[in-house]
């Protein structure tokens, strides 16, 4: 039984004091010490007479109890008489005594009178009250032989955390799994300091096999800070560690805060055998918690192969989707129709189709803001931009749009779908001139009279009184014709302005290319544009981090970001073991080309497989009948600016920079002259006039037309 604190505080006082009464008198004979002590053993005398005139049978004690300060008195006098500290030390013989009576009586002490009081003052024995009596009889009363034994356990381990077992049950079907109710042995106290170690020892289990839950209040029972449960459960656990169901495996190894997504519960597991699709849908325990999922760690927790063609994650607010296909699910082809592409009332289409198989939409203008749409498209070659191009131009001449498709370099693809739209050129020249055209379409545009009322107006899509049609201009390799050295500066300051007021005038601009970033040609103005106005697609940029980056450039804000590899292969035996036995990885991988990630107007990305155009047949099933053209009105005025003809030809004399003139000298110098400026937008280079150095055959033959203006 431990020692009371009043027991030991006595003792350290007695201590103290012995070696201050054999010193004080002798080297501070005048110290108020002496009086100090005096005064108490007055003060213990007359405690003694009072004592001694009580006629109460605890006198004996009384005077036993105030007997330490008498004798203290005694001793500082004794000292105080002798000289130095008396004959064989006489006073710290005395002072010692003193402290070891006092150490081993300690009247003072309530513990020390209630357990060690001396045998002749102590009161004849008494029956034991009647409290512990009903306490005793209040544990067992009603108990039964589990409880019993649980609470025999439980008094032989000390009452870990000063705790008492008020019930223990039996789970059922289980032989050593149980949970005792437990509440602290003083009422009104807490349970502290009580963990699952020392639930576990008195009962000879694993810790690990212990778990400490509050208890409720419930009616006829108390609960709160005093209560607790501990649920042991041996047997529950050898099972669940060698046979878990799907709820303990995901709370074991997923939601653990070592898992893959830590403070997360599953809701539950589907199988869509038809598809061939196993679904894990969770959310997390705080719903105002955003999931933070390490795909490759959910996987090796659930036993699942960690392919990224296979395994997607969905994220939606709190809760999330982890979706297992069998086989790769973007693998497959989705075939373009015209009843797909076919845009409805609010300018929306279906141009893929995910990987649960959803249909997802873009648009060839905005409904919502009463406006055309932009387009910008990313990917390295051979990713799908065309094919894209192909469904998105087709939907937009659905809608009765015209179309005008540009590139740095001429290619199959891009030749055939120029017999289904307006026009069609691939050079860096043709595309600065389709830029420069529509921008001065804007200024046309702008003052067209509308027929109900005679007055220009915005363009509103849809309107059946507008008298022109929307504008789709199309910059395929936009980066690339952006660094030309002859009319990048055009096409890229063209193409800025056209992003920013065209949409005013029923122009869209689609560039497309790899980069979304201002040193590849896309200023921070433009990007801003055609991310606000415009469903980003972001086909394989490489890598998927490249992917993740130019998915993000285009976001306004950075939400997960769904990975493109460069082939989708499936994870196929050990590679270890292939490479202990010297064998090569399977060669089964399934190009991703057509796969594309698809920024929503929520900032969400999506992955996608987009819809395919065959070119290899008839593109005409997907077109309509009749190509879409310009109004008479805007071919006249465009012509009147000398801004309509065939943009093949060769750069005219004063197109885009001014010739050179001779001076007053007559040598052959040059000024600056806004050549371009009169014919509809068209402005001077920097290079306006400049002295190129001849390092080839085109540049002499170029630099002499310049001279002789032919």
């Amino acid at each position: 039984m431990s020692t009371p604190r009043s027991v030991v505080l006595e003792r350290l006082a007695y201590t103290l004091a012995a070696p201050v009464l054999a010193v004080a008198p002798n080297l501070y004979p005048g110290s108020p010490i002496h009086q100090v002590v005096q005064l108490a053993g007055v003060a213990g005398i007359g405690g003694w007479f009072f004592a001694a005139k009580s006629d109460a049978p605890s006198a004996g004690r009384k005077i036993l109890r105030w007997s330490p300060l008498v004798l203290a008195a005694a001793v500082d006098v004794a000292a105080g008489h002798t000289g130095g500290f008396g004959p064989y030390g006489m006073d710290g013989l005395l002072a010692a005594g003193w402290a070891a009576a006092g150490y081993l009586v300690m009247p003072f002490s309530r513990h020390a009178r209630r357990r060690h009081r001396p045998a002749l003052a102590a009161p004849v024995p008494q029956p034991a009250p009647a409290e512990p009596i009903e306490e005793q009889v209040v544990q067992d009363d009603g108990a039964d032989l589990l409880t019993r034994d649980a609470r025999m356990l439980w008094e032989q381990a000390g009452m870990p955390g000063r705790t008492h077992i008020v019930k223990a049950t039996r789970h059922p079907g289980q032989q050593h799994d149980m949970t005792i109710l437990l509440r602290a042995s003083e009422t009104g106290r807490p349970i502290t300091g009580l963990t699952e170690a020392a639930v576990a020892a008195p009962f000879a289990v694993h810790s690990g096999d212990v778990v400490l839950a509050e208890v409720a209040i419930q009616p006829g029972r108390q609960g709160g800070p005093g209560w607790m449960e501990a649920h042991i459960t041996p047997d529950a656990s050898q099972r669940r560690r060698k046979a878990p169901t799907d709820q303990e495996r995901w709370t074991d190894k997923v939601g653990s805060p070592k898992g893959g997504a830590p403070g997360s519960e599953l809701v539950h597991k589907d199988r869509d055998d038809v598809r061939g699709v196993t679904f894990y849908r969770a959310k997390m325990a705080d719903s105002t918690e955003t999931p933070r999922i390490d795909l490759a760690k959910v996987c090796r927790a659930l036993g699942l192969p960690e392919d990224d063609s296979c395994v997607f994650v969905l994220i939606d607010g709190s809760e999330f989707l982890i979706s297992v296909f069998d086989s790769p699910p973007l693998s497959q082809i989705f075939r373009a129709t015209r009843e797909l592409l076919t845009p409805d009332a609010k300018g929306m289409y279906v141009c893929g189709f995910t990987i649960t198989g959803q249909p997802v939409k873009t648009m060839v203008y905005q409904h919502d803001k009463n406006a055309p749409a932009h387009g910008l498209t990313l990917g390295v070659s051979r990713s799908g931009k065309t094919q894209f191009f192909a469904i998105h131009m087709a939907a937009q001449s659905l809608d009765g749009e015209v179309v005008w498709l540009g590139t740095v370099r001429k290619d199959e693809k891009t030749t055939v779908l120029g017999r289904y739209i307006d026009r069609q050129g691939s050079t860096a020249l043709w595309m600065a001139r389709s830029l420069r055209a529509a921008k001065a379409l804007c200024e046309i545009r702008a003052e067209m009279p509308w027929p109900h009322d005679g007055q220009p107006h915005d363009y509103k899509p849809g309107d059946p009184r507008c008298p022109y049609r929307q504008l789709n201009v199309y910059g395929d390799e936009f980066m690339t014709a952006a660094q030309d050295g002859d009319f990048g500066e055009f096409i890229q300051k063209d193409g800025e302005d056209l992003t920013v007021t065209g949409l005013k005038y029923g122009i869209g601009f689609n560039p497309a290319g790899q980069s979304p970033f201002a040193h590849n040609g896309f200023s921070t103005e433009m990007k801003d544009n055609l991310r606000q106005n415009s469903r980003p697609v972001i086909f394989n940029m490489g890598s998927p981090g490249a992917t993740r980056k130019a998915a993000e450039g285009t976001m306004e804000n950075a939400y997960d970001v769904p990975t493109i590899p460069a082939r989708y292969s499936r994870s196929e035996g050990s590679a270890i073991e292939r490479a202990m036995r010297g064998e090569a990885d399977p060669e089964n991988g399934v190009s991703t080309g057509g796969v594309a990630v698809i920024v929503l107007d929520n900032g969400r990305a999506v992955l996608m497989r987009s819809l395919y155009a065959d070119f290899d047949t008839d593109l005409s099933e997907l077109f309509p009948d009749e190509v879409n053209r310009l109004t008479d009105h805007e071919i006249s005025e465009l012509t009147k600016r000398g801004l309509w003809f065939d943009w093949n030809e060769p750069v005219r004399p004063g197109e885009f920079w001014p010739e050179p003139e001779e001076d007053d000298d007559g040598d052959g110098g040059s000024r600056r002259r806004g050549g371009g400026g009169d014919k509809g937008g068209g402005r001077a280079s920097k290079g306006g006039g400049r002295r190129e150095e001849v390092v080839s055959a085109r540049k002499a033959l170029e630099a002499i037309k310049n001279l002789t203006d032919a």
